[in-house]
């Protein structure tokens, strides 16, 4: 029994600090006014995946057919960041622009701008981060359109994960504290 204990301790320390692959497939249409995506880890279990459409007054992230999410942009206020990003690390990052006008001189000019941009961009990161998979391309079509997918992979582990949901959890039991002191104050205030 104790032999099971040790094996199985030491294969859990070894998940939680073994990295995890998390791909990110995204493909945005500008004119139909989506973008899909789909999240996996290790590019085999789906954690999620939709499509997001942008509306007048907000944001809606269709989970599935039955499911949707809507973001208003009233509601949306600038709030203090969860920071952890020193855990995260960017693996891969290949995108491809799609642009119409392949027969008009503006449409070539567009692409190969585009083109020149995003090489440029990748340059600078390579020399940064030489480990790093990047890939651009530019694609003309004939077909007025302006499409974008690309394809992201991140690493992290159990580790980074634990510590992020804690810290979380920590920030929310703190605000929660803050506001019960506050309010205690303010029936002190208020009895006085």
């Amino acid at each position: 029994m104790g032999e099971l204990f040790v094996i199985s301790f030491f294969v859990g320390m070894l998940l939680f600090l073994f990295p995890v692959f998390v791909h990110t497939d995204i493909y945005v249409d500008i004119r139909e006014n989506k973008a899909n995506f789909c999240i996996r880890v290790f590019h085999l279990i789906k954690v999620a995946g939709g499509y997001i459409q942008l509306k007048s007054d907000g944001i809606v992230i269709h989970l599935s057919k039955k499911k949707a999410v809507f973001f208003s942009f009233e509601k949306m206020k600038p709030s203090r960041r969860f920071q952890i990003s020193d855990g995260f690390q960017l693996y891969k990052f290949h995108q491809i622009i799609e642009t119409g006008g392949s027969q008009t001189i503006w449409g070539i000019m567009v692409a190969s701008a585009l083109q020149s941009l995003g090489g440029a961009a990748i340059g600078i990161l390579k020399t940064k981060y030489p480990y790093l998979s990047l890939k651009n391309g530019t694609v003309l079509a004939e077909e007025p359109c302006l499409k974008y997918s690309a394809q992201i992979v991140i690493i992290l582990n159990g580790l980074v994960i634990m510590i992020a949901v804690i810290k979380k959890i920590l920030e929310v039991i703190i605000n929660w504290i803050r506001k019960k002191r506050l309010t205690a104050f303010s029936k002190k205030q208020r009895s006085n």
